[in-house]
């Protein structure tokens, strides 16, 4: 398994002020749409491309397109927070969700609600923005391999060495881009340092 952490200065910066329990909510979705962009860019450098001709207003020219659909999958509720910049960065993109509950006391996550599109010969991005004890994105992945899906990339803000461990044994294959690699999980199994609920802080609940 492939893990890639954000290197950038305007990544940095913005965790910092994510991380920043005094940021309200309308900050707080401006920021996660800063870094999300960030990542989606990051999380997309290698797309295969294929040549395409046209006529530039001055002579034939031939370029590159992107060769394959592009498919996003947030993890309700979070994830619907780093969906935008794929939309802006890539018009035709196609997106599919999985609902996926965690439950506070057990840390386990409950599967509520699943819509993907045509999944085969794209490239499909998963995202959630906190990867904590990992299996909430095993299970996603688990979910959208069913329905199709081959090439996989995991993205998310912050990532705890367990939630990493914990993909890495359950699918190896699949390539995790994240902003940071934070220290531990608490008994809570909230990471560390962390930013709290990124949901509840995202939508001010």
């Amino acid at each position: 398994m492939s893990l890639h952490v954000l290197s950038h200065p305007l990544g940095a910066h913005v965790l910092t002020h994510l991380r920043d329990k005094t940021t309200k909510p309308a900050l707080f979705r401006t920021l996660s749409y800063q870094i999300s962009l960030l990542l989606a860019l990051e999380a997309t450098r290698d797309l295969a491309t294929e040549k395409k001709s046209i006529d530039t207003p001055l002579e034939p020219f031939t370029g590159l397109v992107l060769a394959k659909p592009l498919v996003v999958v947030p993890i309700l509720r979070a994830g619907l927070g780093m969906l935008q910049p794929f939309h802006d960065v890539f018009p035709d993109v196609s997106v599919g969700y999985v609902g996926l509950e965690r439950d506070h006391t057990t840390a386990v996550a409950r599967s509520y609600y699943c819509k993907l599109p045509p999944l085969a010969n794209t490239r499909t991005i998963i995202v959630d923005p906190m990867l904590a004890t990992g299996g909430s994105a095993a299970q996603a992945v688990d979910v959208v391999k069913a329905a199709g899906g081959k090439e996989l990339v995991f993205v998310c803000i912050v990532a705890s060495p367990e939630g990493v461990a914990t993909m890495q044994q359950a699918h190896p294959e699949v390539a995790i881009y994240t902003g940071a690699l934070d220290r531990t999980l608490n008994a809570k199994k909230y990471i560390l340092p962390g930013l709290g609920d990124f949901g509840d802080r995202l939508y001010g609940t």
